[in-house]
């Protein structure tokens, strides 16, 4: 991963990843079949859902051109300039419960969102 490639994340941006979300990912990272020294946790905001964005979780092999990355509870993180812009203050966490596991994205910055807690409105 080159300097000239990847930029830091910008002054006040924040993005947490909670101990057991960042567990989860570390699991992810290791059973995946990626190169230890460059791959990291993605973590997009796209067009769609039933609210108007969803978030996207996904484990790359290292960052691209123009990403933003940082490591955060000790995950190396990957963030597009589009996304970046609606993750600031989100908190990422991992729940188990009766219903099912998997991770959930609380957005102070959302205005609206739906039942499956995957997609919102700004």
């Amino acid at each position: 991963m080159s300097d000239t490639m990847t930029q830091a994340l910008p002054e006040g941006f924040v993005l947490t990843l909670t101990d057991k979300a960042a567990d989860e990912v570390r699991k992810f990272l290791a059973a995946e079949d990626v190169p230890a020294e460059t791959a990291g946790l993605r973590v997009a905001v796209l067009p769609g859902g039933c609210s108007g964005f969803k978030y996207t979780l996904n484990i790359e092999d290292k960052a691209v051109d123009d990403d933003m990355v940082a490591t955060i509870s000790g995950v190396p993180v990957f963030i597009d300039a589009f996304s970046a812009q609606y993750l600031n203050g989100v908190t990422i966490d991992y729940v188990s419960s009766m219903q099912g596991s998997g991770f959930t994205f609380a957005n102070p910055n959302a205005t609206g969102g739906c039942g499956c807690g995957s997609s919102f409105t700004a």
